[in-house]
């Protein structure tokens, strides 16, 4: 299958094709939409004890942002390293860049926005099915750099279950959103057909955003717009699946484009194209032992350049393999009231890096990194809970491909083990009640490349930064200990946890300049990061045990709390960790009453006032915002309109987790602040 996606434009008038080809659908979806919850999620079918948030349907469909980091920021633990409006990493319980680990359907993510804070990831929400935030102990499965935690981006182009019976059918949904402090234009498309024996999917969008609107007036423009911060971004994919007796067999391709400005430099632009093909399969042998063997394949080629007005600048080019395949266990009963299953798998990736300005060398020598793990995850279910234990083991491998002198070489073998007790104490019935975990983990984290031999400028930190060739494995021992309470419509939830790092792979200030820039040394430190999570669902008024009234002519009101803190130290040299995002309170009131549905709240961040020294302190900030959503059906197709109102009070905020908000001041310019009051507006329609 050879599939062409170049620079693909989604207008309105083939949406407008779009939705009539959904009337004419023969059979009606039962559309439910679906909340953003708190689950105890894994990889195993019968679950792993980690903490875990889900984003899907309604949930996703009015969260999401720009950017992942975005979509995903004041989750609990969950904040955004937010280079402006186009460029944003997930940034987990304090931990940010290659510890988050990015994936797309559980694959490899290969690019370089783990390498500098200036560069995008090549995913846009707008495409995406489910996103799934992992954290805790049982990331292993997923490699050392899943040390702060993971995030699984799903976007269905290789259908893994079977979406359609022998007779066959369609299904499919359409979007366009506007507004927001961008003015951003959107539209999104996706199309699957098949029968039992196989599914086809395609899909794309197309994004166009101007500068962003910020609550005071900026010293670059003189006006309330951010400089240098419109957008363009296209793509799409397709995917095939064929279905077997025993399992399935699926390839897709996609692309990915954008050009962004970055926000520190006036006239830097970057444009970007990232093409993935994927392979994945299932296979169900007949045999005992054994319940299913998944594997999957993915090839990535990734390259950007930095644009300097109409020069093409600094070029950063990837490509790499990943393969993946797990075993999982046939659940057999080994005593009474004794379940064991679980899951042995390998994993291996290869990707090269060049970094080069006019065909010279550019702040990395080019460099070849590859990695082979074998891992295991086991699992004993009780009566009471459950008992599980994992280990992975890896050989890694970086070197620099110099073309005039001997390559540099340095292995690894990071070894990384997790065990976890749940206790459950709801009722079998009613599912009422509180489940606990504990978790503790030992983990190990290879030197990326840029952490190894970095020796040059890098502007977007506004340093000349110099790797250490005899870095260490990163190690870290993580505890978490938390609770889930569930009684009728109400729930409540609290983790708390504490990652010691006795090598934290850490970039210093050194002595001196280069370049006119101050030098800055990767070092192992030790660190310490300690938090606290919480969140909380009360039903007040329409019944399943309301607080306040029973009396659902109103529909349902529902109060949610949500609380997060994190506390970093660098303990070598006793000071504040930098980018920590401070603690966060959050409240909303959401009223639901058949297709209407609203929301009202705020978020507030105190200040953060721990900072290494000569950084600047972030002031508190409380932004409100508001919501309101409506779905019905006409004829065979679904409808969901949205509207959202941001920051209704135009306050001005900055984010602490942002090194715009250190570095821009240090170049003598004004840092961006968060985005002013908006409105945006959306509709999607499913079929």
């Amino acid at each position: 299958m050879k599939i062409l996606i170049h620079q693909f434009k989604l207008t309105a008038t083939a949406l407008c094709c779009f939705s009539a080809c959904a009337a004419a659908v023969a059979a009606e979806l039962d559309h439910n939409t679906l909340e953003e919850v708190t689950i105890t999620a894994s990889p195993l079918d019968a679950g792993i004890l980690v903490p875990a948030q889900r984003l899907s349907g309604a949930a996703l469909f009015q969260r999401q942002g720009s950017t992942l980091g975005e979509t995903l920021d004041n989750l609990p633990g969950v904040s955004n390293s937010s280079f402006g409006p186009n460029v944003g990493r997930p940034v987990i319980r304090g931990l940010d860049g290659d510890r988050v680990q990015i994936l797309q359907n559980g694959g490899a993510n290969m690019d370089v926005s783990g390498l500098s804070f200036d560069h995008a990831l090549p995913i846009d929400p707008l495409i995406t099915e489910r996103i799934d935030v992992l954290r805790g102990p049982a990331t292993l499965l997923y490699g050392g750099s899943a040390i702060g935690g993971v995030v699984n981006v799903i976007d269905n182009r290789i259908a893994r279950e079977r979406v359609f019976d022998a007779s066959g059918g369609v299904t499919g949904k359409a979007e366009l959103r506007a507004g927001g402090a961008t003015q951003e234009r959107s539209s999104a498309a996706m199309v699957e057909a098949g029968n039992d024996r196989y599914a086809l999917h395609v899909d794309a969008f197309d994004r166009n955003s101007r500068d962003m609107r910020v609550p005071r007036n900026m010293n670059c423009s003189g006006t309330t717009l951010l400089c240098n911060s419109a957008a363009r971004a296209q793509g799409g994919g397709a995917g095939g699946t064929l279905y077997f007796d025993q399992g399935f067999v699926g390839l897709s391709s996609s692309e990915y484009r954008s050009r962004y400005g970055t926000v520190a430099e006036e006239n830097v632009q970057i444009g970007m194209v990232r093409r993935h093909h994927v392979m994945a399969g299932e296979y169900r042998p007949l045999s005992a032992g054994v319940s299913r063997i998944n594997f999957q394949w993915g090839r990535t080629q990734y390259s950007h350049t930095e644009y300097e007005g109409a020069n093409a600048g600094v070029r950063f080019d990837t490509q790499g393999n990943d393969l993946r395949i797990e075993a999982h266990q046939t659940s057999r009963t080994v005593a009474d009231n004794l379940l064991h299953d679980g899951v042995v798998g390998l994993q291996r990736d290869t990707r090269q890096l060049t970094v080069d300005e006019g065909g010279l060398s550019y702040f990395l020598p080019p460099s070849r990194s590859q990695s082979q793990a074998l891992f295991t995850y086991q699992s004993l279910k009780t009566s009471w809970g459950q008992l599980s234990a994992g280990a992975r083991t890896e050989s890694v491998v970086v070197k620099t491909q110099p073309a005039a002198s001997a390559a540099t070489e340095k292995r690894f073998q990071p070894f990384s083990a997790s065990i976890g007790v749940m206790r459950n104490a709801r009722s079998s019935e009613t599912k009422n009640g509180w489940q606990l975990t504990a978790n503790v983990s030992q983990s190990e984290r290879a030197p990326k490349d840029y952490e190894l031999f970095a020796d040059g400028p890098h502007i977007a930190s506004r340093t000349y930064e110099v790797g250490d060739p005899n870095s260490a494995l990163e190690k870290a021992t993580q505890w978490d200990v938390g609770g889930e309470w569930q009684q009728g419509a109400h729930r409540f939830s609290v983790t708390g946890f504490v990652s010691d790092f006795a090598n934290f792979l850490s970039l210093q200030s050194a002595s001196g300049q280069t370049n006119g820039l101050p030098n800055y040394r990767y070092q192992g430190v030790k660190a310490r990061f300690v938090g606290f999570e919480s969140q909380a669902k009360l039903r007040l008024v329409g019944g399943a045990d309301a607080l306040l009234s029973s009396d659902a002519s109103f529909g349902a009101t529902d109060l949610e709390l949500r609380y997060d803190q994190v506390r970093a130290d660098d303990l070598t040299h006793q000071t504040p960790m930098p980018r920590i995002a401070p603690t966060r309170l959050g409240a909303d009131v959401l009223w639901a009453r058949h297709a209407w549905g609203a929301r009202l709240g705020a978020v507030h961040a105190s200040a953060q006032n721990r900072v290494p020294d000569g950084n600047l302190t972030t002031p508190s900030y409380t932004l409100w915002h508001a919501a309101l959503n409506y779905h019905h059906h006409e004829g065979r197709t679904h409808w969901m309109w949205f509207a959202k109102l941001d920051n209704l009070t135009n306050q001005v905020a900055y984010s602490a987790s942002s090194i715009l908000r250190q570095t821009m001041p240090a170049d003598g310019k004004e840092p961006p602040p968060l985005a002013g009051r908006s409105l945006k507006v959306g509709v999607q329609a499913s079929f």
